[in-house]
């Protein structure tokens, strides 16, 4: 193992049951991530990409095999460690936003500052700063039913760094967008890495989102090709 890799995984298999069959999704994926880097990951459907990704952000535990943070094992730690864990170094965003329908876009964004117990005027000031680097002040107050595809996938990536998490994980981020604003949310995550150093991981099936990061891997059936 490179001794300054953030995260390195090593040897990963997974297996799902299906009835009496177990069908083997990862078939023994080794990775290396720098500090800083920007990885895409890119394969078609049932290629075997978001399981590895659930499983690097600790949300899927291995069949076989280990992921390393900093040289520390994580799935040596209890369920409640690899929680705190994740809301301390990790930043997650999907598809679908997953935004809270019932809380405006500011309070969206508070949502893993305060679940950590961080005062309200605290998470208020940090999450005033992230939606202005989202250039979505004026939506601030705005609820999600009255936000674009596009608006609400950036306040999805704000909430994502509102712990300031060494390693921002992304599962198909423009896969539910219009042409126009996949090109956005990929120049912001390009230009986010390079003004906050942040690590970032993306996985995709969109070639022209995995064209502008500068290391590749491609995966099919569940290994790298």
């Amino acid at each position: 193992m490179n001794n300054n890799s953030l995260i390195y995984a090593k040897n990963i298999r997974k297996n799902f049951h299906q009835g009496k069959k177990e069908l083997p999704v990862l078939k023994g994926i080794d990775l290396q991530v720098q500090r800083g880097e920007a990885l895409c990951i890119l394969g078609s459907s049932g290629a075997g990409k978001s399981t590895l990704l659930h499983i690097l952000g600790t949300l899927d535990t291995p069949s076989s095999g280990q992921v390393y943070f900093q040289g520390e094992n994580l799935f040596l730690k209890t369920d409640d460690e690899l929680a705190s864990f994740r809301n301390k170094h990790l930043g997650f965003i999907f598809q679908f936003h997953h935004l809270l329908s019932e809380f405006t876009a500011l309070e969206n964004i508070m949502m893993p500052a305060r679940i950590a117990g961080l005062s309200k005027a605290e998470c208020q000031d940090r999450a005033k700063e992230l939606i202005e680097l989202m250039g979505l002040t004026d939506r601030s107050a705005h609820y999600p039913t009255e936000m674009s595809g596009g608006e609400k996938q950036r306040i999805a990536i704000a909430r994502a760094l509102m712990q300031s998490p060494d390693i921002l994980l992304a599962d198909e981020p423009t896969g539910n967008l219009d042409t126009a604003n996949g090109n956005k949310i990929k120049d912001l995550f390009l230009d986010l890495q390079r003004r906050l150093n942040l690590t970032i991981i993306v996985i995709t099936h969109d070639q022209n989102l995995a064209r502008s990061f500068p290391r590749i891997l491609q995966m099919k059936d569940g290994r790298w090709l």
